[in-house]
């Protein structure tokens, strides 16, 4: 009975484990959303920025408590749009001070004193507003922020405007040196920290199936993927089944269609490593064709799987869906034209995400710094142009190549059709996102493009 009890315990403990790792994995790809990180980080940054100067204001009893709106307001405005018009440390800092320095002119010049006996005087809140949008506009300092602190100045005690000031300028340079270094070292190199495939997917393992020049482009397809990183590595896998041993008469140990089998994947080995200049191995394996597959991938410690693009009947193959299905992130390449360099790449999106950051990586590796790279997204309306263009804005400030984007007003499949020929390969994602039902009132892009005049490349990424 004892052991019956500890054996349900460790298969509990079991279930919590796969269920943890599936939800750090959905909160990975969550927070791979540049929109998701900023309200996250807001929702972080803001309360503990504020909460150190309140530490520190509780210390020094002469720091006024009105400090606190402008500065919260102010990193909010750094920190949930860290590349937009306001998102300059310098002119934030500056701003707030030239601000509070305007609050406090507008107490001590003779026209305040015309004032009436209100708490606040009218004629100084006025000048102070007039001449803090007259100083950021010729300073070049516009800050929102500003306009808070000279109008709180206006409301501290008659002693305490200077020390105001003071504690403005030096708490606003807190702000804005956290801001700088976040933006700096999280931010800008968030692809390095959050995308998987920045740091990964430099291992490939490659199935030689088909055609054989169409399964060595594939072959250079993936070589390419891998150079671009220093631990680049290629693995070809070639498989034999029961079948092709019986008919050639071999034996389990000394099959010889395993050996002709491996000579002819050395062969194209030697090309991917003159090519591209990788590492490439060669693996020959027996058995059904997708646990094959991912089997050798986790024995070769691969981390991407390129594949040649298969149908059947007018749909994905079921090889391809199988190693779609795998945990394995995988590109299916479909050449067309027969080249073996692509230096000008469409790729295109439909939402932000981690199959979207990983097209674009993709193709910014084969792209290098000397190629051409287009991102588009298509929308139904003019309405959603602002919001389109900023989310490809956010896609590719995370890749170290220059991106074009492009947001058409179109159907998806009418926009490749009339400019994918000026490229050189096209990347669509494969939709393992959506939903079937979605599938199914609407296939997916790639089936829907049999007629393109480059090579496609569709990406999927792997299931937790």
């Amino acid at each position: 009975m004892l052991e019956g009890v500890l054996a349900r315990l460790v298969a509990v403990g079991r279930r919590l484990r796969r269920l943890e790792r599936r939800e750090l994995a959905a909160f990975g790809r969550w927070i791979q959303h540049t929109g998701n990180l900023l309200h996250l980080t807001v929702l972080v940054a803001v309360p503990l920025l504020i909460g150190l100067v309140t530490l520190i204001s509780n210390a020094l009893a002469e720091l006024s408590f009105l400090l606190f709106p402008p500065l919260a307001s102010g990193a909010y405005t750094l920190f949930s749009d860290p590349e937009g018009r306001y998102a300059s440390p310098w002119k934030f800092t500056v701003g707030l001070v030239v601000g509070a320095c305007c609050g406090w002119a507008a107490l001590r010049l003779p026209v305040s004193l015309l004032a009436d006996t209100a708490v606040v005087s009218p004629t100084s809140a006025a000048l102070s507003i007039f001449l803090t949008g007259a100083a950021t506009w010729l300073l070049d300092v516009e800050e929102p922020a500003a306009f808070s602190t000279a109008l709180l100045v206006l409301v501290t005690d008659d002693a305490s405007p200077e020390a105001y000031v003071t504690s403005v300028a030096v708490f606003g340079a807190l702000v804005a040196g956290v801001f700088t270094l976040w933006r700096s070292w999280f931010y800008e190199r968030r692809a390095q920290y959050l995308y998987d495939t920045a740091q990964g997917d430099d291992h490939v393992l490659v199935p030689m199936r088909g055609d054989h020049e169409a399964a060595e482009r594939t072959a250079l397809f993936g070589a390419t993927l891998a150079a671009a990183h220093d631990a680049g590595k290629v693995v070809l896998l070639g498989m034999v089944d029961d079948g092709d041993l019986d008919d050639a008469g071999d034996t389990a140990d000394d099959p010889a269609t395993t050996r002709a089998a491996a000579e002819r994947l050395e062969a194209t080995a030697r090309t991917v490593r003159t090519r591209a200049g990788v590492p490439c191995e060669v693996v020959v394996a027996r058995g059904a064709p997708v646990p094959t597959t991912v089997q050798t991938a986790t024995n070769a410690n691969c981390d991407l799987v390129v594949t040649p693009y298969e149908e059947e009947r007018g749909l994905l193959s079921p090889f391809v869906r199988g190693v779609f299905d795998s945990r394995f992130d995988a590109v299916a390449f479909r050449s067309t034209t027969g080249r073996r360099r692509w230096k000008r790449v469409l790729v295109t999106v439909a939402r932000p995400g981690d199959t979207a950051h990983a097209m674009l990586d993709f193709a910014a590796r084969l792209v290098g710094p000397s190629g051409t790279l287009s991102v588009c997204t298509c929308i139904d309306a003019e309405v959603e142009r602002r919001g389109a263009e900023s989310r490809l804005a956010d896609l590719a400030e995370t890749v170290d190549v220059d991106v074009e984007t492009r947001v058409a007003r179109s159907r998806v499949t009418e926009f490749i059709g009339a400019n994918a020929g000026g490229y050189d390969l096209l990347v669509v994602g494969s939709s393992g996102d959506r939903s079937k039902a979605s599938r199914f009132l609407s296939p997916p892009t790639f089936e829907r493009l049999r007629d393109v005049d480059c090579d496609v490349a569709v990406v999927d990424r792997g299931r937790p």
